[in-house]
């Protein structure tokens, strides 16, 4: 018998998990699994046969225990980002409400562009014990249930309902996660039969494979009319977005900014792109964003978007630029790529911004254009640095950001999510290294900072073990979600998480008070259903948890108390109160749609409506 002809009699189960465990990666010249493990709740669905098969490999492809369905999801995005999109983890649910858990953590990941891989438990193909536990019939249906919602938050979607379906449907889920363009989390539905079930696979299949990251080269045509425009440009301004982290492509980046040069101004995602010194870095953009930057957005005439889906906290809901400001685009997703008609260049960041420089030639920005926009810079820094400096003030989320950018390393990540914490560390942090910052504002997902971190410090532990996760979560996020603060401790992958208590959902009751709503239901003094408000003991909550926790007062003991978080051996909590109403940065900002009541019997909703609409006249209608 021929090697092409050699089988081996596997289950479902066990064939996707040996093959998968034969997938590598090549990152810089060292090949790694592509899969680095997964996150595993097990029940009825996936643990007789998946956890069987997952069990003779547990060295190989690691399982993380989770306490949830949906922080292992957001865990899993936390890893594939601190690996640059180049490798993943799996999640493993059970069938019914351990596979639903996992909707939002789909969703929060095809937001944010990420490779996921979930392998959830399904009901019977053969319907013989129908209905079975926590299965959801659909009456007008039966091939339609609840594994089927994950089809719109997912760019890959499966159920497997023979043994032979998988050799095409694992190599398509994989070729999904690694395509630049269409990057995002794949699904695979394994009905409880079918797992168990047997069949004589190829042996050749479960060699091994060496992935490599495609780099789509730009056309020559797209190039040379994006050169042309830029060209004309007398202010010209670049936005660098997560695109680039993900390419690669940051030295490129700034070798283009300096070789032609244009200030730079960064999105959420691309924090991080350039550190906070460069002369060129202008400042984070839009709703979130600085001064500095939103300030030569409104003069630019060219925009050069690299790597960034322009979502409404960039753009202020298209009225951060001037309406006769031309766009182009640089992205290998064809879809982000035309935006608000923009000029595309479809490819890969780091080659389209090396054929661009080419072609531009010695092209350079006017040096007053540059000069103002350092002005600009060294204004903004003189507000950041007079806002996050302790002082006879309340305590602020600014004062903390400050006081721990001054003391990590400059390798430490940073990971914050939804609430008032994104605006707050877009704004204020200070970029020490590239890459070190993962503001997750794409789903704006409460709940991430900790299981997102979870996932980053393993990853971590993988590239570089000797640097610091740090957290800034709010108390609504940490009550949302915080037991991955117990599968830290579990597994040794220590974080140092700052929980700031303001009392509620601080952020939301600000939008309400700016749009002219009275208080309701965000503080907890403002719940009409809560009648004795308590606060919460955060420091025992994390020490039942097994963490080590502090509670600190103001800055100044936080700075000690971060000294020594730094210095132990698992993973910190430190809490301290923050005022609701005072301490937010009030520079920046660009306008931001939100939706307003255009008629109310409140003077000052209706007042609060005329005001946010006033700035309407500057949106951008499409072009």
């Amino acid at each position: 018998m021929s090697k092409v002809d050699e089988t081996l009699r596997l289950t479902t189960a066990q064939a996707i998990i040996r093959w998968l465990s034969n997938q590598f990666i090549e990152i810089d010249g060292k090949e790694l699994r592509v899969c680095g493990g997964g996150f595993g709740i097990f029940g009825h669905g996936n643990v007789t046969c998946l956890g069987e098969a997952l069990n003779g490999v547990r060295e190989e492809l690691p399982l993380y225990r989770g306490q949830n369905e949906q922080t292992m999801g957001f865990a899993a995005a936390g890893y594939a980002k601190q690996w640059l999109r180049q490798r993943f983890m799996f999640c493993t649910a059970s069938a019914g409400p351990g596979t639903s858990n996992l909707l939002t953590s789909a969703a929060l990941a095809h937001a944010n562009r990420l490779p996921m891989l979930m392998l959830c438990g399904d009901t019977y193909v053969t319907r013989l014990p129908d209905p079975v536990l926590q299965q959801m019939e659909n009456f007008g249906d039966p091939t339609f249930g609840v594994n089927d919602a994950f089809k719109p938050v997912v760019r890959y979607w499966d159920r497997i309902s023979h043994p032979a379906q998988i050799l095409q449907s694992l190599p398509n889920a994989l070729a999904t996660m690694l395509d630049p363009a269409d990057c995002g989390p794949a699904f695979i539905g394994l009905p409880q039969d079918v797992q168990g079930w047997a069949y004589d696979y190829p042996a050749i299949w479960f060699e091994k494979t060496v992935h490599r990251i495609r780099r789509q080269t730009p056309d020559a045509a797209e190039i040379a009319d994006a050169a042309a425009l830029l060209k004309t440009a007398r202010k010209p301004m670049i936005i660098a977005g997560g695109g680039v982290q993900y390419s690669r492509a940051v030295a490129e980046l700034t070798a283009f900014a300096e070789a032609h040069a244009i200030p730079v101004v960064e999105t959420i995602a691309g924090r991080a792109n350039m550190v906070a010194t460069h002369p060129l870095n202008t400042g984070p953009i839009g709703v979130t964003g600085s001064t500095s930057a939103n300030a030569i957005a409104e003069q630019a005439d060219v925009i050069l978007a690299v790597g960034t889906r322009l979502q409404d906290f960039t753009t202020g809901s298209w009225t951060a630029f001037s309406k006769a400001a031309r766009f182009v685009s640089i992205n290998a997703a064809r879809h982000d790529a035309g935006k608000h008609m923009s000029l595309p260049v479809v490819g890969d960041a780091r080659l389209s911004l090396g054929a661009l420089s080419a072609a531009v030639g010695d092209y350079a920005a006017p040096d007053a254009w540059v000069a103002a926009a350092r002005a600009h810079r060294a204004d903004w820094d003189a507000y950041v640095a007079k806002n996050v400096a302790p002082g006879n003030r309340p305590n602020s989320y600014a004062m903390a950001i400050g006081t721990v950018n001054a003391l990590c390393d400059r390798r430490d990540r940073v990971v914050a999510a939804a609430g008032g914490l994104p605006a707050e560390v877009t704004a204020n942090w200070r970029t020490l290294d590239p890459g070190t910052v993962d503001v997750e504002f794409g789903f704006s997902c409460m709940g991430y900072e900790i299981s997102g971190a979870w996932g980053a410090r393993i990853a971590q532990a993988e590239r570089e073990p000797e640097q610091d996760t740090i957290v800034f979560i709010g108390d609504g996020s940490y009550m949302m979600h915080n037991s991955d603060v117990y599968s830290s401790v579990l597994s040794r992958k220590k974080l140092i998480v700052l929980v700031l208590d303001n009392g509620g959902f601080a952020v939301i009751n600000k939008l309400q008070n700016n749009t002219g709503n009275q208080s309701f239901n965000n503080l907890l003094a403002d719940c009409p259903t809560i009648p004795d408000p308590f606060a919460v003991d955060f420091e025992a909550h994390a020490r039942a948890q097994g963490a080590i926790a502090e509670t600190v007062q103001n800055p100044a003991e936080l700075a000690e108390a971060f000294q020594r978080a730094k210095a132990a051996d698992r993973t910190t909590i430190i809490c301290m109160k923050v005022d609701a109403y005072e301490g937010w940065t009030t520079e920046g900002q660009a306008w931001w749609e939100c939706g307003t009541p255009q008629v109310s019997d409140d003077a000052n909703v209706r007042a609060g409506h005329e005001a946010w609409e006033s700035a309407r006249v500057r949106q951008r209608k499409g072009v």
